[in-house]
């Protein structure tokens, strides 16, 4: 039984390509076995999107940690074609896809790296997003969601979406005591988009 938030390379090819529209930006994607939501962007993850274009985000390039096939970093680098985004997934298909899904859409601003957790990350960003790979179990969660704070220059925003029923009360906990504060910035459909923005001093 494979995983998405594993690395697979034996799975069966079953490739899908659907056309879909984030933030006002109509985009092409091919998915497939062994990644997650292969069918449809996920409805997380457009909540995500939503909510962080609707905010005025601090300066800086941004990082989509768990990339999958890229909708969450990809419709970000066609909304700030002005930033750099750093996608990372330990998933090697689902990278190989985000790439094609790169080219795809002629999205340029984009760096695509195989990284578990930050292992392989460098620098540090003004935006960090996720909608972090609940099966893969609570500590590579909590991993994620602590790691941001090393990874995010002073002023910097990690924003992540959770379910209510997957942990998103004990998450906020989780960053508010990582963060020394963070929130709900919404709430749709039991799914809850969370803020922490690291201290500037």
């Amino acid at each position: 039984m494979s995983h998405y938030y594993e690395n697979d390379p034996e799975l069966a090819h079953d490739e899908h390509e659907f056309s879909f529209t984030l933030a006002g930006h109509p985009l092409r994607f091919t998915a497939d076995n062994g990644v997650f939501s292969k069918h449809t962007v996920d409805f997380g993850s457009r909540v995500l999107i939503e909510t962080v274009v609707e905010q005025t985000l601090p300066a800086g390039p941004i990082l989509d940690v768990g990339c999958g096939y890229g909708p969450i970093g990809l419709a970000l680098a066609k909304q700030y074609p002005e930033r750099q985004v750093v996608m990372s997934d330990v998933n090697e298909r689902a990278l190989g896809l985000a790439k094609r899904n790169a080219e795809a859409n002629q999205i340029a601003n984009v760096t695509i790296v195989e990284s578990s957790v930050y292992d392989a990350i460098d620098g540090q960003f003004g935006v960090i997003v996720t909608n972090p790979p609940i099966r893969a179990g609570k500590a590579i969660v909590s991993a994620i969601l602590e790691g941001a704070l090393a990874h995010l220059q002073p002023g910097g925003q990690l924003y992540a979406v959770l379910q209510k029923k997957q942990g998103a009360s004990s998450a906020l906990k989780l960053m508010q005591a990582t963060f020394g504060q963070a929130e709900k910035v919404k709430m749709a459909h039991g799914y809850y988009i969370l803020r922490a923005t690291k201290p500037t001093a």
